[in-house]
């Protein structure tokens, strides 16, 4: 009942021979051209956490980084690292939004 139809011998022709190489070539540099990108590390000091932990009651993972100027990712491991040496507790929250406090 449906489909497509077949296309005639002049479409045919037309959509086989006509592709120039400077086209292919143009798709395939396209990446590879560039600057690569480099890597950026940014760390929170540890002092510099406490600080902020130190003066609010509770704290998430997103006031963390917010105040510190850095990614989720690593406010995450932040306070995950203070979490584990006992430096701060976790006092609520469910799944990945917690709530920490200073120990």
């Amino acid at each position: 009942m449906g489909g497509s139809k077949k296309p005639t011998a002049a479409k045919k022709e037309k959509s086989t021979g006509s592709k120039s190489k400077e086209s292919k070539k143009g798709k395939k540099d396209r990446g590879e051209t560039g600057p690569k990108k480099a890597e950026i590390t940014v760390m929170i000091n540890e002092q510099q956490a406490m600080k902020i932990i130190g003066g609010s009651k509770v704290l998430t993972i997103h006031d963390l980084a917010r105040q510190t100027g850095v990614k989720i990712s690593t406010a995450n491991a932040c306070l995950r690292d203070l979490a584990a040496k006992g430096t701060v507790k976790v006092v609520g929250g469910h799944s990945g939004h917690r709530l920490y406090q200073a120990a």
